[in-house]
């Protein structure tokens, strides 16, 4: 039984933040040194935009929120 455990563990990709699409608001906040609260408030703000709502949580599109970020002169 833990070897099935440790066998399915090992199967699962890990990969850096940087090469992720999407991001969870915990792991986009840390990245782009931006507080969780804020980016909470900026994915619920632009829903569709730079963030989607899956589940219960809030992905951010990291692709999108970098150009957001590009055009944007302060959050």
């Amino acid at each position: 039984m833990a070897d099935d455990i440790k066998e399915v563990v090992s199967r699962t990709i890990k990969l850096p933040i940087g090469e992720k699409y999407m991001l969870t608001l915990k792991e986009a906040s840390a990245y782009f040194n931006i507080g969780e609260k804020k980016m909470r408030k900026l994915a619920e703000d632009n829903l569709g935009e730079i963030s989607i709502f899956s589940g219960n949580k809030y992905l951010i599109i990291r692709t999108k929120f970098e150009k957001f970020l590009n055009v944007t002169n302060e959050i």
